[in-house]
């Protein structure tokens, strides 16, 4: 295992002690031990975000070894798969990541479509885009609200939620919902997009394009976020790789890896969006990149709007009884938290067979173990922020 650039490292974590005990999990017996106290992050908010709960060993304030803690509120999303119907499973969706539940609909129907060799119309398509990215602004406003929560800051939080609620207000027009979304249907989705949901949309990405840069003047460039943040949590791209990290997580340590355009899928190859990287790949990259995320999604709506075609919003095709055909197949999507993927097999009855999720969280937690070692205490809660993780996405 390679060893992990320490951040205001104690002494006796660095070198050789570190490779001989913490690689391999034990630091039982050693002379320079001294006294540790075992700390139970969570679950709680803020910090770890209510469900999840980490055991820390600790040398005073530095961290020797942590442990993430799965399993509080475990919802065997994927053996449900196999009791439901294809159409019964689809609210289940929702509920895997409620921040982008969209994209996990756009994940789950584009397998049951790939794997039936179903066409999706393409108005349908350009709403799935752009009601798709409405959703990855709004979980990255809550991201970015309860980031600076956790570090103690109070105010932002108020002006994400604010920007929210228009968000929100927007999709409530088409899907009925306001958090956990069930709108995308196989062959489309369940209902089209009216004038005034164009209108609001239109007038929300005109406004926050102005209003972004406040977020910037308000918090990106205050010196106690950049003291938190900046070569805190540095994540060498090789770990990244190993770990199968995937989203800001991988991009903030330079990969310019993104779903919609590495394995295109729907309409993307047709907007003009850029993917943004960072270089250290330290928690303050992880969050400038997220921001950036945001304004590339104001892109691309505004293109998705300017050219939305006319035509149906679901398949004619479409069969009354969805029955795939026998065999296998694998869809993945871009989340806000990185690659979405639904490995499905079909034995050609009303029912999947299997059900495979490949959730990003659960990736980009399991190398907190790894990156939070011989890092303060405080540290440690900057860097899992950075992670942006929903746990219920990680227990399934």
């Amino acid at each position: 295992m390679t060893e992990t650039p320490l951040h205001r490292a104690h002494p006796v974590l660095q070198g050789d002690y570190y490779t001989r005990h913490f690689t391999s999990g034990s630091s039982t017996g050693d002379p320079m031990d001294g006294d540790t106290l075992i700390l139970n992050l969570g679950p709680q908010h803020p910090s770890t975000h209510g469900v999840l709960r980490v055991v820390v060993e600790l040398d005073g304030e530095y961290i020797r070894r942590a442990e993430p803690v799965l399993g509080y509120i475990h919802r065997m999303h994927e053996k449900m798969g196999e009791v439901k119907t294809y159409l019964q499973y689809l609210p289940n969706m929702g509920r895997v990541d409620y921040l982008h539940a969209l994209a996990w609909n756009w994940a789950y129907v584009g397998a049951v479509e790939r794997l039936m060799g179903l066409a999706v119309p393409p108005r349908a398509e350009y709403i799935r885009v752009i009601t798709c990215e409405l959703n990855r602004i709004n979980s990255h406003l809550l991201w970015w609200g309860a980031y600076i929560l956790d570090l103690g800051g109070f105010t932002p939080i108020l002006y994400a939620f604010a920007d929210r609620e228009r968000i929100m207000d927007i999709l409530q027009l088409v899907t009925g919902s306001r958090l956990t979304y069930c709108y995308y249907r196989f062959g489309g989705v369940s209902a089209d997009i009216g004038e005034t949901f164009i209108r609001q949309t239109e007038a929300f990405v005109k406004d926050f394009k102005k209003r972004l840069p406040m977020y910037h003047d308000l918090v990106t460039a205050n010196m106690i976020l950049r003291g938190r943040c900046e070569d805190v949590g540095i994540l060498p791209l090789e770990m990244a790789r190993r770990y199968g990290a995937t989203g800001p997580v991988l991009r903030g340590s330079g990969l310019a890896y993104d779903v919609r355009r590495m394995e295109p899928y729907s309409v993307y190859p047709r907007f003009d969006f850029d993917i943004p990287v960072g270089r250290k790949g330290d928690a303050m990259e992880r969050y400038d990149v997220r921001l950036a995320e945001i304004g590339q999604s104001l892109r691309i709506i505004e293109q998705a709007l300017a050219d939305l075609p006319d035509g149906p919003y679901l398949s004619p095709d479409l069969p009354e009884q969805i029955r795939p055909p026998r065999g296998e197949v694998y869809f993945a999507v871009e989340g806000a938290r990185g690659k979405i993927g639904v490995y499905l097999i079909s034995d050609g009855s009303e029912k999947p067979y299997r059900v495979k999720l490949r959730s990003p969280s659960f990736s980009n937690l399991h190398l907190f173990a790894e990156l939070s070692q011989g890092t303060l205490l405080a540290d440690a809660i900057s860097i899992m922020g950075s992670l942006d993780l929903v746990i219920p996405e990680i227990d399934r």
